[in-house]
């Protein structure tokens, strides 16, 4: 049987985030949290007490275990925000407002990409930053359905599209690709 890592074994979220560009003092939103914030309490850490972290997701359920887990860590930077990622102002904060968004392994089931990366377009501050972080094929079992990833190719389309700007690139890990996306 072979070995197949998980959590912080697939995807160091430490390592990935300072590849992206997170800094001290940034207002970062995790657009699709997921409900073990893998991204979001890391991302707290690396922005500090001076900088925030927007936990963002859809269903309800997730935002009350990311809300009980900043309490148990007390981690006050972090704030949960319900909101609809794919959709024009589906997200309750305000235009030009980010210094980041990360994008992760969220491509793959959204049936409305273009409107993500709008929404993302949004509320990224000019020179703001975009991190994808998403399934690349590997010939293994691992990962979602096949038909339903989104090549590194049509991601950058999808952020160019919606006036992006690739600035950069990062190995987030084996299974993974990291993209970096500019506002101009």
């Amino acid at each position: 049987m072979a070995y197949i890592p998980t959590g912080r074994e697939m995807i160091d979220p430490f390592r990935a985030l300072e590849s992206a560009g997170i800094r001290v003092g940034m207002r970062v939103a995790d657009f699709g949290c997921g409900t073990l914030g893998h991204y979001v309490f890391p991302a707290a850490q690396l922005v500090g007490q001076d900088g925030k972290v927007y936990a963002v997701d859809i269903l309800k359920s997730v935002l009350g275990g990311i809300e009980g887990r900043a309490k148990m860590e007390r981690a006050t930077n972090v704030e949960a925000v319900w909101g609809d990622i794919e959709r024009d102002r589906g997200v309750r904060l305000g235009d030009s407002s980010l210094d980041m968004v990360i994008l992760a392994n969220n491509l793959f089931m959204s049936r409305h990409r273009s409107g993500m990366m709008g929404e993302i377009a949004r509320v990224l501050k000019p020179n703001g930053r975009l991190a994808i972080i998403e399934w690349k094929p590997t010939g293994l079992t691992i990962g979602p359905d096949r038909k339903d990833l989104v090549p590194s190719d049509e991601a950058r389309r999808l952020a160019e599209s919606a006036g992006l700007v690739q600035v950069g690139e990062f190995d987030p890990g084996r299974f993974h690709y990291g993209l970096i996306f500019a506002k101009r």
